[in-house]
């Protein structure tokens, strides 16, 4: 596949990340780089007597994570011109479900449009559903915008 023929793709499931864990390990270093350590995040304990119940990963940690779940779909696909992305944002974001610490979770992508912006530039807009592992709903729901450029 080439870029070009990614626009086929408009409206269709691109794939499914595998499924990463976010244990208390990655919640509390995300908490040390972002210096958010609220104790529903690091402190189990205290968290244990929140409405939570335990520990929960910052919705923050789990956008975060698009990137590398997005690899996953970009490595299945194989676009052989495929250069650098860039991430351009969010039109929309929710963190829709709290992600108790030691759960797995998993992205799903859908191409939302495809815009050429200037030769060998492309804005993807892409519909992303991350899901927990053992969970009906999703915890994130977000269109997230990426510039990619055709390597050459």
């Amino acid at each position: 596949m080439i870029l070009d023929d990614l626009k086929t793709r408009i409206g269709q499931e691109l794939g499914v990340s595998r499924w990463h864990l976010l244990d208390q390990s990655r919640i509390d270093r995300f908490a040390d780089v972002t210096e958010d350590w609220q104790d529903i995040h690091v402190d189990p304990a205290a968290a244990a007597q929140s409405e939570f119940g335990g520990t929960i990963a910052h919705g923050f940690l789990s956008l975060s994570m698009i990137s590398v779940m997005l690899y996953d779909v970009w490595a299945d696909l194989a676009i052989a011109d495929m250069g650098t992305g860039v991430n351009y944002g969010c039109d929309r974001l929710r963190f829709l479900a709290p992600v108790r610490s030691g759960t797995r979770i998993r992205g799903r992508f859908v191409l939302a449009d495809m815009v050429e912006k200037r030769p060998g530039q492309f804005l993807l807009h892409t519909d992303i559903t991350i899901e927990a592992e053992g969970r009906e709903r999703p915890v994130l729901a977000a269109r997230w915008l990426s510039l990619i450029y055709r390597k050459g």
